[in-house]
């Protein structure tokens, strides 16, 4: 009864004038065996459930209505014990089917919707906690405090903006470069940094990626949700939705992080060519400085870089190697967000003289004694802008 409750807090949070969590104690649930009454609030929280100063009266009380994981309602009182100094819930009623033993350490939430209306929650699953705490970045040790949402406000524009551009759709899915070129746009207006696409690339790739991440399930949600939770007639009608929208993730990514390379590009002013044709027809995904001066034999071949974009590179890192002949023998770079390969693998790359550009949060995956070899994206595009002006 009380999974799945995690996007519904989340909302009530964002959409609340104030909001609270905390961890439920063996004294809240009842654990205990004890004659505690209610659950216990922090002091942190007393301006949400008091308008005036808590002075030293016995017990001070007030009523409220409070909905329960959007379904039961109660009128509750918010109770002050000024004898212990501390702030409780109580008054639930005797069909309340929430606070029992069982909900030791599930999270409770509490926001306050209007002046007197609130809105709570009671998240038990790992999964919803984990959900919820990431939602408005909470550490599990930072709870038992009021939560500041003014931290999260781009989140809930970015979903506003990204649900604007699912409405303004005529397609089921835009084709790849649309999906990542709304994805940027959507992160660069929301987030206001574009700066970082010359001063902190390795950041704006992820941002960006994250944003598109976002954008494409949301869509996926839109396009199928409904279908999905009406359930599949058999087995073949389930299997061939499953592998539509497997496929189609699949694709997705594969292009996602060349798109977003190229905005970079483009925002440095670098010069290259995307989807370069080689020698036998072979296909780097960049060139710089371009597919003319690589076939240009009076063109210095020392001037000339490729760079591969995969998003994964495990196994696939081998294609790169051969797909630029006129650069044999010199480095041929590949960046990709793989968070970590193993040592043998890198070694093998150093032999091939292939070397990584990875995002610099994700460099910390990699083994520790062979991260010198490593390029971050601000390093690449640095390194690019410097033989282009050589």
């Amino acid at each position: 009864m009380t999974e799945g409750f995690a996007n519904q807090a989340i909302q009530a949070v964002l959409n609340s004038q104030q909001a609270y969590c905390k961890f439920l104690s063996a004294n809240d649930s009842g654990a205990t065996g004890g004659h505690q009454s209610g659950i216990l609030v922090s002091k942190s929280a007393k301006d949400m459930m008091f308008s005036q100063e808590l002075e030293n009266e016995n017990i001070l009380k007030r009523t409220v209505d409070i909905q329960w994981q959007n379904d039961i309602w109660t009128e509750s009182s918010f109770t002050y014990y000024s004898s212990k100094n501390e702030l409780r819930i109580t008054k639930f009623g005797r069909s309340f089917p929430f606070l029992n033993p069982e909900q030791t350490g599930a999270l409770f939430v509490l926001t306050r919707q209007t002046a007197d209306q609130y809105s709570a929650f009671f998240l038990e699953t790992e999964d919803d906690i984990e959900q919820f705490l990431s939602a408005f970045g909470i550490g599990p040790t930072e709870t038992n405090h009021m939560i500041d949402t003014s931290a999260v406000l781009p989140e809930r524009q970015e979903r506003i903006a990204i649900q604007e551009f699912i409405d303004t759709l005529t397609v089921d899915f835009p084709l790849s470069d649309v999906m990542s070129a709304a994805a940027r746009d959507i992160q660069n207006r929301v987030y206001n940094h574009l700066e970082y696409i010359r001063t902190n690339p390795d950041r704006k790739i992820i941002e960006w990626t994250n944003t598109e991440y976002a954008l494409f399930r949301a869509i996926e949600h839109a396009r199928y949700g409904d279908r999905i939770s009406r359930g599949f007639a058999t087995v073949d009608e389930f299997i061939t939705m499953a592998n539509m929208v497997l496929n189609r993730r699949k694709s997705r990514a594969g292009k996602s992080l060349e798109h977003h390379l190229s905005a970079i590009f483009d925002g440095n002013d670098i010069q290259y060519t995307a989807q370069a044709v080689t020698e036998g027809n072979k296909k780097p995904d960049f060139l710089f400085p371009s597919q003319a001066a690589y076939h240009n034999a009076a063109f210095p071949t020392d001037k000339l870089i490729s760079l591969a974009a995969k998003t994964t590179c495990k196994d696939r890192w081998r294609q790169v190697i051969n797909e630029a002949d006129r650069l044999r023998g010199l480095p041929k770079y590949l960046c990709t967000l793989q968070q970590g390969i193993s040592p043998a693998q890198m070694d093998e790359m150093q032999a091939e003289n292939v070397i990584l550009v990875v995002p610099r949060p994700y460099i910390a995956s990699y083994p520790a004694d062979r991260r010198d070899r490593i390029w971050t994206v601000t390093k690449f595009v640095d390194y690019v802008r410097e033989v282009e002006s050589l």
